[in-house]
């Protein structure tokens, strides 16, 4: 481009400018050699251009490729500027993604006839780390089963999220029953909440689903503390929104009051699926401003999906999901998602 305009526009019309952000432009694509070869070839095309209007000379030509090998000397530098804060940037993502994985490790992929599965899906791509929780233990109860989303973001919010899993892992294995193992919880995040004082004291909450499956996994138990409701899928794909009877706060708001939640049974057939999941689902807004609702999108979405497969697993269940989701936002998570599949597998699986 610089070569034609200069060919085409009278000898005062000078395409150096153009040429001198050559190497610039160089800097972020190029390595130092490729930025190098493209300074010296700006330098080499300027000077046959110069000669050819007979304008190279140390009036406007030397001044031109002194300026274009300081120019090329400065892409150097911002492209190794740029690597460096890349390598800091790679290190960073490393360690959001091994404490992750440490406070929120992968729940097994199998208990029994019940198929595990579970995906995170962070609002920002460059962290992986976020406020969003889920966990499913064994327990001598039956296996129990939490997701839920801490206020908050950043550190403050992981490690809540760490002393909510914590609080859980003991308190799964001790309750006898799901209305102890909840205030077990909540006298848990209150105690946390007292040792951080401040804001943390007074606004720090989880919203909250905890489950138990019976010991035949044939009825599913719920509490929900202030958390969007699951979905029971059936073997045929239907959908069921299974509400709580009664709503209740989230966790860790006692100081503001005393509040009991009801343990709500729901029959759990083989060959269904209860998909758990935090508000980055359902609040997720198409341009219009409306809400995802995995009720009447879902079934669509995997009756698409089942075409291809004979019988879809969790773990295709949740990112029919999650794709889904991303359809109906337009675009990127517009905030962390937390999704949890659990499917009852039929006796012959």
């Amino acid at each position: 481009m610089a070569v034609v305009l200069d060919l085409v526009t009278p000898h005062e019309v000078t395409s150096a400018p153009l040429l001198m952000a050559a190497p610039v432009a160089a800097a972020p694509l190029c390595g130092v050699r490729g930025i190098i070869g493209v300074g010296l070839a700006s330098m080499g095309v300027h000077a046959f251009l110069a000669w050819i209007d007979g304008t190279f000379g140390w009036h406007a030509g030397a001044a031109n490729q002194t300026a274009l090998a300081a120019l090329t000397v400065l892409a150097v530098l911002i492209h190794r500027t740029l690597r460096r804060q890349d390598a800091r940037t790679r290190r960073a993502q490393y360690v959001a993604a091994v404490a992750q994985q440490a406070v929120l490790p992968d729940p097994p992929s199998r208990l029994g006839d019940l198929r595990i599965d579970a995906r995170y899906v962070p609002a920002e791509s460059e962290a992986a780390i976020g406020g969003d929780l889920y966990v499913v233990q064994s327990t001598p109860f039956g296996i129990r089963v939490m997701v839920g989303d801490v206020r908050g973001k950043g550190l403050g919010a992981v490690r809540a999220v760490s002393a909510d899993l914590g609080a859980f892992r003991y308190a799964a294995d001790e309750a006898e029953d799901l209305s102890q193992l909840v205030d077990r919880l909540e006298r848990a995040l209150l105690r946390e909440g007292d040792r951080r004082g401040g804001q943390e004291q007074q606004e720090g909450f989880t919203t909250a689903l905890v489950a138990e499956l019976s010991a035949d996994l044939g009825v599913v138990r719920l509490v929900n503390r202030g958390h969007p409701p699951p979905v029971l899928l059936d073997a045929k794909g239907r959908a069921t929104l299974l509400e709580p009877s009664e709503e209740a706060p989230p966790l860790g708001m006692g100081a503001l009051g005393t509040w009991s939640a009801p343990v709500d049974s729901y029959a759990f057939p083989a060959g269904a699926t209860l998909l758990c999941y935090t508000d980055g689902v359902t609040e997720s807004r198409d341009p219009d401003g409306v809400f995802y609702d995995p009720v009447a999108r879902l079934p669509i979405a995997l009756g698409r999906t089942a075409r291809s497969r004979h019988r879809l697993t969790p773990g295709q269940i949740l990112d029919t999901l999650i794709e889904d989701v991303r359809r109906h936002s337009g675009g990127r998570p517009q905030d962390d998602q937390a999704v949890l599949a659990l499917h009852r597998a039929r006796p012959e699986a």
